[in-house]
């Protein structure tokens, strides 16, 4: 399971031309799954996330965490964070997980991170062609894996 984490001021998902999900200050996170991927690995990706210290403390150094300043959470499914790209100039998505597993993951993800997260939780569409707009604060961006 990978987790690339941005840290933002806003970010929004549409499909369609529709509003799909949209927050405020926060993390934008894309989350993909892999084949070998299981509750465990999702309950401790969800401690990672929602501990990571992203945001800046009284001296301006990253010691908060999202939980720490109760900010807002955007969860989008993208299976191309499971590619590998160490050879050739054609990702691979072998070690991807298949599409229902990982739409089981992925609602079963969120269903924890609204379980473990008070703040605000928005997510995109699984499997639909989004469009993600974001304004990344500093820029903080981190691959996350378990």
């Amino acid at each position: 399971m990978r987790c690339l984490i941005q840290r933002v001021v806003e970010a929004a998902v549409d499909v369609d031309a529709e509003r799909v999900g949209a927050i405020g200050s926060g993390l934008l996170v894309f989350v993909g799954f892999e084949k070998d991927d299981d509750s465990g690995r999702i309950n401790r990706m969800g401690e990672r996330l929602l501990g990571y210290r992203v945001f800046s403390d009284n001296e301006d150094r990253m010691n908060r965490s999202i939980r720490d300043v109760a900010g807002d959470l955007l969860l989008v499914s993208q299976f191309t964070l499971a590619a590998d790209t160490k050879k050739g100039t054609r990702p691979s998505f072998s070690s991807a997980a298949e599409p229902a597993a990982a739409r089981g993951f992925f609602d079963d993800f969120v269903t924890l991170m609204k379980a473990q997260h008070e703040g605000h939780i928005a997510t995109g569409r699984f499997g639909a062609n989004m469009q993600v707009s974001l304004i990344n604060d500093g820029p903080v961006t981190f691959l996350l894996e378990t």
